[in-house]
């Protein structure tokens, strides 16, 4: 059953308490980021549920709101997720070709997931950094200019984190 610790229920109380009486369906975004990071990274049907119940919303209500935003993940990711923009100025200079090298490399098509569970490829909208085309947020941060062999050098880092990690 999903639910959140005692410190996360608190948490939550915290967030509602930032909206007036009775706008509690403002807090569905930052809830569902609470949410997502404490169930694994990605949000059930029951976890979006559950969300529904503590704020006092039909599931549908939280429902729209997960399916509409990038943000957030509706099946289980990797411990790398290559969130790649895929709008027009990214488009231009290449983001297709890195997301084809991508799929080369790794054996992923957007919304897969390597077999070891590593790595996810996304596509998303507009990332607001134009500029630093082709770019991809990875985590927090973004990694710009995408070239192939950048590509390649944050596959090993991610790697080696892992492994390090492990």
């Amino acid at each position: 059953m999903i639910k959140f610790s005692v410190d996360k229920l608190n948490e939550v109380q915290r967030i509602i308490s930032f909206y007036p009486e009775g706008k509690h369906k403002s807090a569905v975004i930052p809830v569902l980021h609470l949410a997502q990071q404490e169930f694994g990274g990605w949000l059930s049907v029951d976890t979006m549920d559950y969300v529904a119940s503590l704020l006092h919303l039909e599931p549908i209500e939280v429902y729209e709101v997960a399916t509409f935003y990038s943000m957030y993940n509706l099946k289980p990711v990797g411990r790398y997720m290559f969130e790649v923009c895929q709008t027009g100025p990214c488009m231009l200079n290449g983001s297709d070709d890195i997301i084809k090298y991508i799929y080369e490399k790794l054996g992923i098509k957007p919304g897969e997931t390597t077999a070891d569970g590593l790595f996810t490829l996304k596509t998303v909208e507009c990332l607001g950094a134009c500029g630093y085309a082709p770019m991809m947020q990875l985590g927090k941060n973004y990694r710009e200019h995408l070239t192939k062999e950048k590509v390649d050098a944050i596959i090993e880092e991610c790697r080696l984190n892992q492994s390090i990690n492990n």
